[in-house]
């Protein structure tokens, strides 16, 4: 780019660079307080095209042949004024349709200061009402989490639709994720959580639970536990929510003893430790994929989810498999998010980030699996892979795990949480604090205050900037991402107010997302499936518009 010029309340841009035709870019409508101008780029066509008004007067430029497009409002003023974001795209037409919740922030917060960081909400027994269901879309739930380990397929068919209606009434874009049970080690179902006291002796048997007399007993899932275990081992329920140390083997009975207190919930994972290393046994051999997860991925298909999350993958294998599956299935996309959370992942990890959509860190049964001290470092090297490969990255498991009982996080808490906005992961995602806990609600107001809060110091100290790698394999792709980058710098340097993309399938958003630009990206897309996918992307802010043929009555639409 040969010259920029800020002067005049016009920017024009000049380039002899042979892909980009930069023709002109010409000052949009102000309101209020406000001075905005916009910067148009076309993907396909790979053109930058203006448009001018002032009081009556239009002046129109050449139109673009593309619908995939980035557009980039920029604010000269100081902060973004309420009325104008209200009365702007924070406001819905008739032919946008809006997140209420999105909106009302925009309108309180101003573009810049919106969160970026998407919540995930795992759904349970506290969450599933359709008032809770309700509170939390308007707390700030991007995703709602379905965990096929609890509850039948009707259970989880009522879910589904509450959060439909719920979407159709409000014109949230909240997300549905079905994530499998997965084949290794679990608790059989309990009525009810158990509280597990040290000290406390428990009878864990491959068994009905219900013959044993005088001891509690919990059924386990895998007839080759008495195999596996030895006296003097450690039993990890949970990811570390309770362990219990292994006294006596008597035929299909383990009787233990509860080393570190906690509470045991229905269909909780187990691990087996033995002088400090995890036992790798026959249950080593257990499938990623059992029969009921791939019934519950037939449901998932029926059922229109967005993603399928995968437990326990230990190879990109696995990933490639169900892709093929689902693609001769399914009609429609269902992006896999791949769960790092085993002890074979974190060598695949690579070839597993490269083969799934998505990526979910498991930190609760990762760190009964790897030392618990390798966890922040396997985290943080997950996360940056995640980015540079342009894979939208979930944290998850004991963000908030003390608001499971009480109304507020621990300090260390809100400094885990702090750390993980830092690294820029896209998703936060709550386990039990939503699904179980008695406070579901604040425990998403807790993430939601204190991711935009440290996205707003990131801003400020130019903090977590990484080097993106190419990772288009042709020239039309290649322009693309090029193209992306290239607003996310400017958009940087010249204070946006947010960056407007228009696409069909998510992809140009996905690449803008990848770049993680100070300001909040707008994506315009007229498939309602794809604004529910685009909600998990970090920065990424999704409207449905029915598209015009005109990609420049698109623009008007979205600026009235």
């Amino acid at each position: 780019m040969d010259a920029m010029l800020l002067q005049g309340k016009v920017l024009m841009a000049h380039s002899t660079c042979p892909v980009a035709d930069l023709r002109q870019v010409a000052r949009l409508p102000h309101r209020c307080r406000n001075v905005r101008r916009s910067l148009h780029v076309s993907a396909q066509a790979a053109s930058v095209t203006a448009r001018q008004k002032a009081g009556t007067e239009t002046a129109k430029a050449e139109p673009t042949p593309s619908i995939d497009t980035t557009h980039v409002p920029i604010e000269t003023g100081k902060g973004t004024d309420p009325d104008h974001v209200a009365d702007g795209v924070g406001s819905s037409g008739p032919d946008i349709e809006v997140d209420s919740v999105l909106a009302k922030e925009l309108s309180e917060n101003g573009f810049r200061s919106t969160r970026r960081t998407k919540i995930i909400c795992t759904i349970g027994p506290k969450s599933s009402s359709e008032e809770m269901l309700a509170t939390l879309a308007a707390g700030g739930m991007n995703c709602a989490r379905l965990n096929m380990s609890h509850g039948d397929h009707e259970w989880h068919k009522t879910v589904i639709n509450r959060i439909r209606k719920l979407n159709k009434d409000n014109g949230y874009s909240v997300a549905i994720m079905m994530d499998t049970e997965g084949s290794e080690v679990h608790l059989n179902e309990l009525k009810q959580p158990q509280k597990a006291e040290a000290g406390e002796e428990f009878v864990l048997t491959i068994r009905n639970p219900a013959v044993i007399e005088g001891k509690k007993g919990l059924g386990v899932s895998y007839e080759a536990f008495v195999d596996d275990v030895q006296v003097g081992d450690h039993v990890v329920v949970d990811g570390g929510m309770v362990t219990l140390d292994v006294l006596e083997k008597a035929g299909p009975d383990v009787r233990c003893q509860v080393a570190d207190p906690g509470i045991i919930l229905s269909r909780a994972n187990l691990t087996f430790r033995r002088n400090g290393t995890i036992v790798r046994a026959r249950n080593s051999m257990l499938p990623v994929l059992s029969s009921k997860d791939w019934l519950d991925i037939d449901f998932a298909i029926q059922m229109d989810v967005d993603f399928i999350a995968v437990s326990f993958v230990k190879t990109a294998d696995v990933i490639n498999n169900l892709k093929s599956y689902l693609s001769s299935r399914s009609s429609k996309v269902i992006e896999i998010v791949a769960k790092i959370e085993s002890h074979d992942s974190v060598p695949n990890a690579q070839d597993i980030i490269e083969a799934s959509d998505a990526v979910m860190i498991a930190r609760g049964d990762l760190g009964a699996q790897i030392p618990l001290e390798d966890v922040p470092s396997v985290q943080k090297e997950i996360v940056m892979r995640c980015r540079q490969q342009g894979k939208p990255v979930i944290v998850a498991s004991h963000l908030l795990q003390s608001m499971i009982e009480y109304p507020t996080p621990t300090r260390a808490e809100v400094a885990d949480i702090s750390d993980v906005v830092r690294q820029r992961a896209d998703a936060l995602m709550l386990s039990g604090e939503s699904a179980a806990g008695a406070y579901p609600d604040k425990a998403v107001a807790v993430l939601r205050a204190v991711s935009g809060r440290i996205e707003e110091w990131c801003r400020q100290e130019k903090y977590g900037q990484i080097v993106l790698p190419n990772l288009a394999p042709n020239a039309d792709g290649r322009v693309s991402e090029e193209l992306c980058a290239s607003a996310s710098v400017m958009a940087n340097a010249l204070g946006a107010s947010a960056i407007f993309v228009y696409t069909r399938r998510g992809y140009m958003a996905n690449f803008l997302s990848r770049c993680r630009p100070d300001c909040p990206i707008f994506a315009f897309t007229d498939q309602q499936d794809v604004r529910q996918r685009m909600n998990l992307r970090w920065g990424v802010m999704p409207f449905r518009l029915d598209f015009s043929a005109n990609p420049e009555e698109n623009v008007d639409t979205t600026f009235k």
